[in-house]
């Protein structure tokens, strides 16, 4: 196995820092509910719950679907959201709020950045409209390891990219994300990425790529299915192009 890569980190915390531990537990408390009360949500207008198998990111597989199961929460000004009863999960809904206001926070800061790094105003991003609006969507994950006892090659998340601007993704230092830095050159080789408390691990997506005109590159990722692993991620697209689906 190649080394881990070694990123730089960027500490894009507030002075009122949430409490990761608290998000990776009710994360875990929502995917520890029954099957039955979990499907109450299942997903719609892509928000809710997506059961084990459901999706498979590479379809270029003869396997079956991912080993994991997710749960999405979209913009918070349109309604569309799902919540667990606050009897089952108290706290639940307004911790993901939070965080998803905090999150957002911190990509601004994080944008404001990349603009700085293109010879741009620190404030581009929000003056061409970016992010009026922004369709920003928390993606809790649920990667139970490989239940299959057969010998058939089974992934957590199978290989995809990102869409939209970017991703932060932050773990609970379970490892299992890796990244192929050459995404169209056979074989792929793909390297472990770290995971560090405290800190997100920051990926490109397909638009600000395109954007940038390749400055800032897509990769592709996977997820390996031998491990448990509890994961938060953070999406971001911006109001200028609408996105019909969510990897």
């Amino acid at each position: 196995m190649p080394d881990a890569l070694q990123f730089p980190i960027i500490d894009l915390s507030s002075p009122d820092r949430f409490s990761i531990a608290n998000l990776i537990r009710q994360s875990s408390n929502f995917f520890s509910l029954p099957i039955e009360e979990k499907m109450k949500l299942v997903t719609k207008n892509h928000r809710g719950y997506t059961a084990l198998h459901a999706e498979k990111l590479d379809t270029t597989l003869t396997t079956r679907g991912d080993s994991k199961e997710s749960f999405y929460i979209g913009p918070l000004t349109d309604d569309l959201n799902q919540w667990p009863l606050e009897e089952d999960l108290p706290s639940w809904r307004c911790t993901m709020e939070t965080y998803h206001q905090k999150l957002l926070s911190a990509v601004t800061k994080l944008l404001s950045l990349i603009a700085l790094s293109l010879k741009l105003e620190e404030d581009f991003f929000e003056k061409v409209g970016a992010l009026i609006e922004p369709l920003a969507f928390i993606r809790l994950l649920h990667y139970p390891g490989d239940l299959n006892s057969s010998s058939e090659e089974i992934f957590g998340a199978s290989a995809h990219s990102d869409y939209g601007m970017v991703t932060l993704l932050v773990t609970d230092g379970v490892p299992g994300l890796q990244i192929c830095r050459e995404k169209s050159k056979q074989p792929r080789v793909w390297e472990d990425v770290p995971s560090m408390s405290g800190a997100f691990i920051v990926n490109i997506g397909d638009m600000m790529e395109g954007w940038t005109n390749g400055l800032f590159r897509l990769h592709s990722l996977q997820i390996l299915a031998k491990t448990v692993l509890w994961n938060v991620w953070k999406a971001v697209a911006p109001s200028l192009v609408h996105q019909d689906s969510h990897p």
